[in-house]
């Protein structure tokens, strides 16, 4: 756990002990990133305010050592642009502050259940290539400039591609497990995307399966 309260450090500290759990403690960005680095855990719970390097730094340059532990975000900050920058730098969770204790022990829970398999550094589908690493999008050669939301679409997308996935899959995804505004936004930035890898290229990569949601094919289209 990275937090730089003490106090609540050393409450959830002891909470988490209680319900079971081994935990390590660090107290700013720098040795976090150290830690994560040195050592194997099975889940990181990391504040986004924190000194020396702040939490999406710290996550980004695990994403980038390709470190794949499972990261939950537990901060003050509540807006929803911010847990949109945490999920597109690769956060697997996110709960604000104040939180039940309750919550966080079953999240905690399940993501451990879930693991943090290695994910490939740089994903491909045919001639189109994602560096995660990086965050850096090629097609035939050609680097393509996207939007953080185009660039977490496209990412979902190609981490699963050849499987169909809903409307509902993308959006607790790539926007908020807990997104209760319009669904249609996914066809938009679905359309937003096939404007810049597709349509440049005379390719079909995203396909529309109807009554269903989308696929990205394996081949690059």
């Amino acid at each position: 756990m990275v937090e730089d309260e003490l106090r609540l450090a050393d409450t959830v500290h002891r909470g988490l002990t209680d319900a079971g759990f081994v935990v390590e403690m660090v107290h700013d960005g720098e040795n976090a990133v150290w830690a994560a680095t040195e050592h194997s855990y099975d889940v990181i719970v990391l504040d986004i305010m924190l000194p020396k390097l702040n939490g999406y730094r710290v996550l980004e340059m695990l994403r980038a050592r390709g470190i794949w532990t499972p990261v939950l975000m537990l901060t003050a900050k509540d807006g929803e642009y911010d847990q949109t920058d945490a999920f597109d730098l690769g956060a697997d969770d996110y709960l604000t502050k104040p939180f039940s204790f309750l919550v966080l022990i079953a999240r905690l829970r399940a993501l451990i259940r879930r693991g943090g398999p290695e994910r490939p550094v740089v994903l491909t589908a045919g001639d189109l290539s994602l560096d995660v690493a990086r965050r850096r999008v090629e097609r035939d050669g050609r680097e393509i400039t996207l939007t953080p939301r185009e660039y977490g679409l496209l990412e979902f997308l190609m981490r699963h591609r050849g499987d169909t996935v809903s409307k509902t899959e993308i959006l607790a995804s790539v926007w908020d497990p807990a997104f209760d505004g319009d669904p249609n936004v996914v066809e938009v930035y679905v359309r937003y995307l096939r404007k810049k890898i597709d349509t440049p290229f005379a390719r079909h990569a995203i396909e529309t399966i109807r009554g269903m949601g989308y696929r990205l094919n394996p081949e690059g289209g």
